[in-house]
């Protein structure tokens, strides 16, 4: 494992992304419990994407643009949806002292429906963990089975900071009402902006 791979994957992790704004808003919205449960989707979501590059898969929705469409705009739909449902009074931003908590089951799966309907992660994973593993080596599935646990590992710490840095904030919050307004209109853009984004991607 080299350091090129730890800087650049803690890199693409750090960026915001729907899977970031999505722990953020239940972190906000419902505490550390809901943030980890988003945390944990989220991470599980990129699994099906690695299985993909590693054996190959990523290259049929690179090659077929029917698959990688049908994939794209489930996504896009799904963000829309999270867009609308967090503009909800009773959403997952609604912050009040004795707010019902949704479901960690359900906060994890969404998370990873989140990840799963986004194609462009098998391509940037088909793309990006070959550059780490010569194609010569014999053990290379192996070492890519081993860089993606990495990956995963730091993607699941850094979503775990954001979403409790999210939850230590809430306390600050549930006296402001006003704020939490502007929040669920800001991540409803967000989500909005990320489902227009993906569907204006070509691959």
């Amino acid at each position: 494992m080299s350091t090129e791979f730890l800087l650049t994957s803690l890199i693409v992790v750090l960026m915001p992304g729907t899977g970031v704004i999505y722990t953020l808003s239940h972190g906000l919205g419902g505490g550390a419990r809901p943030a980890l449960a988003a945390t944990l989707g989220c991470t599980l979501g990129i699994v099906p994407h690695i299985s993909a590059s590693i054996f190959g898969l990523a290259a049929v929705l690179h090659t077929s643009a029917v698959a990688f469409q049908a994939i794209k705009f489930a996504g896009v739909a799904y963000l829309m949806y999270l867009a609308w449902v967090t503009l909800k009074d009773n959403g997952a931003l609604t912050v009040t002292e004795n707010r019902k908590p949704h479901s960690a089951g359900k906060i994890a799966l969404q998370g990873f429906l989140i990840n799963i309907l986004n194609p462009k992660l098998s391509i940037f994973f088909l793309a990006f963990l070959p550059q780490f593993v010569p194609a010569t080596d014999p053990a290379a599935p192996l070492k890519m089975v081993l860089l993606s646990a990495i990956f995963m590992m730091l993607t699941a710490l850094v979503f775990a900071a954001y979403g409790l840095g999210a939850a230590f904030m809430r306390t600050h919050v549930i006296a402001r009402p006003s704020v939490m307004v502007w929040f669920r209109r800001l991540f409803a853009g967000a989500f909005g902006l990320l489902g227009l984004k993906l569907a204006l991607s070509e691959t």
